[in-house]
């Protein structure tokens, strides 16, 4: 496992690096020009229409793609739709392009949807009577010896995979129209291309973004783990949503878990398998659970992010073993808790870095002021509240929300009581990571508040030993959840707005 710092940067703005770059979010793959002109191209009219990319094969090779480049861009292509029909075995082409979109879905888990047009799934299975001949012929044509067995047996394989998935078959609708209208809408289910809604200012929020995905790119052929770790408030959930809006368009598979600590094993594993599969699975037992995560997962690539995950038993039920996925899948965990990253072996840890000073002013006053500078008649008050928040995005837009509209002697009064106790609302938040510790770790990060800040960790520990208090794992469980830090000389600090918790703690009590 790496930590990944701040200091990476990459300049680049897509996602290119795994395998496969998707190009296409459909291909339709059929065999004869009438069956093209009546049903495939009102499908592909349609979806167009509906603003899928979408390619047919004849037409490309009409505009001069050569048959090896388009079995290249199949593998390109999210979806795949299989028109089956009479006249289908008819060209080499086509079972070529059926061989490597059976390869595409076993190797990353590209979606086959097959409509039976005029045949149905017996006569790919069997291959007897007219098709069967046909494929024969087909066969004959263009190989012989050991070419013409590896061909039919490749070609058997696609067809008798391709007979048991879940398709449509057209005497099941009233009209072309009819089946067109669901496959349509399947296909966009599927996609389902919709950004998550991040911060309405991302003030710092790219160069952070851009040092995960850095850290994504040199794993992009293997099933990557990254862990975004820091204290409540530091805008983990922010980054998190969007690496995933950036790259999310390059999987098979989406998932984005937000508070998932509020969830019991049973209801994430089912949201998990919803948001993939997209379609409603019930888990029965935990241990259910688990085998149809692999079972359904381990030739996808997926993109999953876990957003607040505060115990080992969630990540081990979600994403027990990286054999559960297809190459290329990203993992994307935040948490306040440092040591659960280490027990899964994540291939990095990013920890966020709060704000510095300009963007710290930056991201109050639009919340203060709807402007990326304050007004001049507040430009003093505004730093006095941005040194008070200490970089915290959290506390930023809290207060600056707070201040917004309100008059100078408003802010005067409200920065004196900031002096003294923060709005209930933050203490709320910043109070989490405090309230999931234990009863020892609780007076330890207490009396470090109170007596010792600034002081060094060895001293530290010998004097909370000597109480009782076990503090060399109370004080490493400190770090690891963010609520303190040891400096390059050893000392122990804390953010000024955990010390302001803290007295309000010790008031309440």
């Amino acid at each position: 496992m790496e930590f990944a710092s701040s200091s990476l940067s990459s300049s680049s703005s897509s996602f290119l690096t795994s395998e496969p770059h998707f190009i296409h979010d459909v291909f339709i793959n059929f065999g004869g020009e009438e069956i093209g002109r009546r049903f495939v191209s009102h499908l592909q009219s349609v979806l167009l229409q509906a603003q899928v990319k979408t390619f047919i094969s004849q037409e490309n090779l009409q505009e001069g793609m050569k048959l090896e480049e388009q079995l290249r861009a199949i593998g390109g292509t999210k979806i795949t739709i299989i028109v089956f029909s009479k006249s289908y075995a008819e060209t080499t082409r086509c079972l070529l392009e059926l061989q490597k979109i059976i390869e595409c879905h076993e190797t990353f888990g590209q979606i086959v949807l097959p409509v039976f047009y005029e045949i149905g799934p017996s006569d790919l299975r069997y291959q007897m009577y007219d098709f069967g001949k046909t494929l024969e012929e087909t066969a004959h044509r263009s190989y012989s010896g050991e070419q013409l067995k590896y061909a039919l047996s490749k070609w058997n394989h696609a067809l008798t995979t391709a007979a048991v998935m879940t398709g449509w078959d057209v005497r099941n609708f009233r009209h072309d129209a009819e089946l067109v209208d669901v496959i349509v809408n399947r296909v966009k289910t599927l996609l389902d291309y919709k950004d998550l809604f991040i911060t309405e200012y991302p003030v710092g929020l790219e160069s952070r973004v851009e040092d995960v995905i850095k850290c994504i790119q040199n794993q992009s052929t293997k099933v990557c783990m990254i862990g975004i770790w820091g204290m409540g408030g530091s805008g983990k959930t922010t980054i998190a949503k969007a690496i995933y809006n950036r790259i999310y368009r390059e999987f098979i598979g989406k998932s984005f878990i937000e508070n998932i600590s509020s969830e019991g094993y049973f209801a994430l594993q089912e949201n998990l398998l919803s948001d993939v599969l997209k379609s409603n699975l019930e888990v029965k037992s935990v241990g259910m659970g688990r085998t149809m995560i692999e079972n359904r997962f381990s030739r996808k690539k997926l993109l999953i992010v876990l957003d607040d995950v505060n115990h080992i038993g969630q990540l081990e039920n979600l994403c027990g073993s990286r054999e559960w996925f297809g190459q290329g899948t990203v993992i994307i965990i935040t948490t306040r808790n440092v040591s659960l990253l280490n027990q899964i072996r994540v291939n990095y840890v990013y920890q966020t870095h709060l704000l510095n000073e300009n963007e710290s002013l930056e991201l109050f006053s639009w919340h203060a002021f709807r402007d990326a500078i304050p007004k001049k008649e507040w430009n003093e008050l505004a730093r006095n509240v941005v040194v008070y928040c200490g970089g915290l995005p959290l506390a930023l837009q809290f207060l600056g929300s707070c201040l917004c509209d309100r008059t100078i002697e408003v802010w005067e009064n409200i920065l004196l009581k900031l002096q003294r106790i923060p709005p209930d609302e933050l203490l709320s938040v910043l109070k989490i990571s405090f309230e999931d510790l234990r009863d020892t770790e609780k007076d330890i990060f207490l009396d470090v508040c109170c007596f010792f800040i600034g002081k060094e960790r060895d001293y530290v520990t010998e004097i909370l030993n000597g109480c009782g208090l076990h503090a060399d794992i109370g004080i490493t469980v400190l770090i690891e959840r963010g609520l303190i830090k040891v400096e390059r000389n050893n000392k122990i600090q804390m953010h000024n707005m955990l010390q302001e918790m803290e007295r309000e703690i010790n008031r309440q009590e």
